[in-house]
C-alpha cells in the first residue's frame, strides 16, 4: 500500500520498496508482542525492561513499515515513518525518539541512563503501536 511521503524517501535512497510477506510480518508481530509482555514485568531490572520495550517498539514499527511495502536499514527511520505508516502522534513519536537516543548512548558509549517514567512511557507507546499495526490486518495478496 504505497504512501507518497515514503515514496519520496525511496527516490532519494533512504527506503527500499519490497513487497510485504505475511510470514515476516507474523514473526515481527510475535517478537514485538513477546518482548512487550516481558518489558511490563516489574520484577526485571529497569535496564532490561527498557531494552525489551525498545526492541518491541522497533519490531512492531518495522512490521508497520513492511506491511506498506517498504524496508529501511536505519532503526531511527523505522520510527520516523510511523507518522505515515500508522498515523502516530507527535507526542508518542517523541517518546520513541528519546528512547532511541538513550539506546544509542548505551550501545555505543556504554551509558544507559533510564528511569521508570521513560520505560513506562515507552511501554505505553509500544502498546499503541502494537494495536495499530494489528489493526492493519493481513497483507493484501495480489
Amino acid at each position: 500500500m504505497p504512501l507518497p511521503p515514503l515514496d519520496n524517501l525511496v527516490r532519494i535512497g533512504q527506503l527500499k520498496m519490497e513487497p510485504p510477506a505475511q510470514a515476516e510480518l507474523d514473526g515481527l508481530l510475535r517478537s514485538g508482542r513477546v518482548r512487550l509482555t516481558d518489558a511490563a514485568n516489574v520484577t526485571l531490572n529497569l535496564e532490561s525492561r527498557f531494552d525489551l520495550a525498545y526492541n518491541a517498539a522497533h519490531a512492531l514499527s518495522l512490521a508497520a513499515l513492511r506491511w506498506h511495502g517498504y524496508r529501511s536499514e536505519n532503526r531511527f527511520q523505522v520510527f520516523q515513518c510511523l507518522t505515515h505508516t500508522l498515523g502516530l502522534e507527535a507526542a508518542q513519536w517523541r517518546v520513541l525518539d528519546q528512547a532511541h537516543r538513550k539506546r544509542n548512548l548505551a550501545e555505543y558509549e556504554g551509558d544507559l541512563d533510564v528511569d521508570e517514567a521513560l520505560v513506562e512511557a515507552l511501554i505505553r507507546v509500544t502498546e499503541a503501536v502494537a494495536r495499530s499495526v494489528t489493526a492493519l490486518g493481513p497483507v493484501a495478496t495480489t
